[in-house]
């Protein structure tokens, strides 16, 4: 699904974790620690792997190892962004602005 640009992506992360297959832990950045976050995930009995935002009074513990993993999907975004219409979005259509997102995809991995 796509937002509009000024939406936060958190709004988004209990529509994305009922579409997507059952997992054990959700590795993400900062912008999403929450406890409603965390509250959904231990709902969902996943583990949350997310560093604590630094106006955080309470500090949850988190797997430091695991989450440098999560550096694979950053490159794997500003890969895709190296692409001025994926980064972009001039198209209007969010089916358009899917087809052109696979293609950017299918390029960069037959170049790598």
């Amino acid at each position: 699904m796509l937002t509009p640009g000024q939406a936060a992506d958190i709004k988004m992360l209990p529509v994305m974790l009922d579409a997507a297959p059952p997992a054990r832990e959700l590795l993400a950045d900062t912008a999403y620690d929450s406890d409603k976050v965390r509250d959904d995930l231990a709902g969902r009995d996943m583990r949350a792997v997310i560093p604590n935002n630094p106006t955080r009074k309470y500090l949850h513990p988190f797997d430091r190892k695991r989450y440098k993993k999560r550096n694979a999907i950053e490159r794997m975004f500003c890969r895709l962004k190296d692409f001025r219409r994926i980064a972009t979005r001039y198209d209007k259509l969010a089916r358009n602005y899917l087809a052109s997102l696979c293609l950017a995809a299918l390029v960069s991995c037959w170049i790598r």
